[in-house]
């Protein structure tokens, strides 16, 4: 008997880094495969958020599989576990001021969009100055902002029940860093890989037209540092989605 839990239990620890892989494979097959819309910048929009939900589907897959819900009596001493202890401060105070600015960003995008050229309403800056009328995009407006916002609500609903759940269970410490990790790194994916577009595209928006002046490319050079910055980020990010255990070092 003892011979053949032993076997069980290395199965499951065996699964546990093939079944949170499946995850960003799932959402890289489902951005490919699924058509969330004939524009392929809005289709990105969609894709990075599914990405992102998949892969924290396969952290729970992963959880639930190897440490699956015991029935019987148990016996076990009485640990407080706190989230922000399992997580990269760091890394995490980072993203949360990322969120903010995203927020901010397509705030402002939303408030000043106007139609493009087409008469498409949300997708273009307009300005006028030098006794002319300038518009220019693609600018984040409405058209382009409610993917990414509705992405960002259910991922971070999503993310924070993930970590809530991976803090309270049972199990190895190192393991439950592994999937906060993670999980954090899906997060981080939802929140810098769209800021990086936001504000990017802002930018490129902002210099093409002549009206701003000095305080126009005092934006631009702003909005260039947050997508230099969110760039990075997302990088790392995908870093601690795919190899969660470069950040097991980090003081958390």
């Amino acid at each position: 008997m003892s011979d053949s839990l032993g076997a069980v239990k290395s199965w499951r620890r065996w699964a546990d880094a093939p079944l949170r892989w499946a995850g960003p494979v799932v959402g890289v097959g489902v951005g490919r495969g699924v058509t969330f819309s004939s524009d392929a910048d809005v289709h990105l929009l969609y894709a990075i958020p599914v990405f992102g939900l998949c892969s924290v589907a396969g952290v729970l897959l992963a959880d639930l599989v190897v440490h699956p819900r015991r029935r019987g009596v148990r016996e076990a001493v009485v640990v407080r576990r706190r989230v922000r202890d399992q997580i990269p401060r760091a890394l995490a105070g980072s993203l949360v001021v990322q969120a903010v600015l995203l927020v901010a960003l397509l705030g402002i995008a939303v408030g000043t969009a106007s139609a493009d050229g087409a008469g498409r309403a949300g997708r273009a800056l307009v300005e006028s100055c030098q006794g002319g009328t300038y518009v220019t995009g693609p600018w984040p407006g409405p058209y382009y902002a409610w993917p990414v916002l509705g992405g960002l609500g259910v991922g971070s609903v999503v993310c924070g029940l993930t970590l809530r759940r991976v803090t309270a269970r049972a199990g190895e410490d190192e393991r439950r860093r592994v999937r906060a990790r993670v999980t954090v790194g899906a997060w981080g994916v939802l929140v810098a890989a769209p800021l990086f577009a936001v504000s990017s595209t802002m930018a490129v928006a902002v210099l093409s037209l002549p009206c701003g002046g000095w305080a126009g490319d005092l934006g631009a050079v702003g909005l260039a540092s947050v997508a230099f910055v969110s760039a990075m980020t997302a990088g790392w990010c995908l870093v601690a989605l795919l190899v969660p255990r470069v950040h097991i070092e980090e003081r958390p």
